[in-house]
């Protein structure tokens, strides 16, 4: 499960002091001594009982300079920039009990959706009793990523990111199923951003089976990707057997499959080219073509 970190201290700090701070640590959540910095500086921004009010009211109002992009849904309110390899974050997690919850259920909180991350994060509960964790642990190197794949997820215990609580939320390790609270709750992230980190894919996971359901993690070059094998140009064809074959990315090498697999209306010729995608080299895409190669059977 993620790592819990003990800081104590009752000194605050400004949201952009911490975030000076933390740009400037080139934050590595690998490295003993830089994550007691980094957790040092989370403490101080969460002691500041009055910065993500501020915040929040200024946005509010529309008095807030200036907007951050941010790809996440509206519970995140991404707090900084990306500068270096780090960015701030809140989230909110409102109980069963409030209005956002019923309106728009619990899937849109990622409420009962077990998951991991393909990055590394600090996260401190900042306001309310906290979401509630069911947490496990898994070997990354020992999945492959297929949907219906056995993960080997390993229970460690439930427990709630209560305010004060600080974790290290491990990439590729840690897995957890998050519950609501029983009230209304806010925590602060640390988000570490390693530029390889969209080569390697965030699962769900099917608590009951014990299996991978599916990727989560978006990925642009994928749909780009099918997009043009779809228009069919030599090039594009040309570009995607060489993914399909060489690329280091799995799940790249199985879109290139899939998308010329489209393109194909004979069985004859699709059974060759799954044959083909069996002996690419890749364990996840031969998994997957030899399912594929057994459905034209039927």
């Amino acid at each position: 499960m993620p790592i819990t970190l003990e800081q104590h201290t009752d000194e605050t700090c400004t949201l952009e002091e911490a975030f000076e701070a933390l740009s400037n640590l080139q934050f590595d959540p690998r490295e003993g001594e830089c994550l007691q910095v980094a957790s040092s500086w989370l403490r101080k921004l969460s002691n500041n009982r009055h910065f993500l009010a501020d915040r929040l009211v200024e946005r509010i109002t529309g008095r807030a300079e200036g907007s951050i992009d941010s790809g996440y849904g509206p519970q995140a309110i991404v707090l900084s920039p990306l500068k270096g390899n780090v960015f701030l974050r809140a989230n909110i997690w409102p109980s069963e009990h409030d209005l956002c919850f019923k309106n728009s259920g619990a899937a849109n909180f990622v409420y009962g959706l077990p998951h991991d991350h393909n990055f590394s994060f600090l996260t401190s509960g900042y306001l309310g009793p906290g979401y509630r964790s069911d947490y496990f642990e898994y070997d990354y190197d020992n999945v492959c990523g297929y949907a219906g794949e056995h993960a080997g997820l390993r229970f460690v215990e439930r427990s709630a990111l209560s305010e004060g609580k600080m974790m290290l939320y491990r990439a590729h390790l840690d897995v957890h199923s998050q519950l609501p609270p029983e009230s209304l709750s806010v925590s602060l992230n640390v988000m570490h951003v390693d530029p390889a980190q969209c080569w390697y894919d965030q699962y769900g996971f099917d608590l009951e089976s014990g299996h991978v359901s599916r990727v989560l993690s978006p990925n642009a070059t994928e749909v780009f990707m099918r997009a043009a094998i779809g228009l069919g140009t030599q090039e594009a064809l040309d570009y995607a057997e060489w993914v399909g074959k060489s690329h280091p990315s799995e799940r790249l090498r199985l879109a290139s499959f899939e998308a010329r697999a489209a393109r194909l209306s004979d069985c004859g010729e699709q059974d060759r080219h799954w044959r083909s995608a069996e002996l690419a080299g890749s364990s996840m895409v031969a998994a997957i073509a030899s399912e594929r190669r057994r459905a034209l059977e039927i």
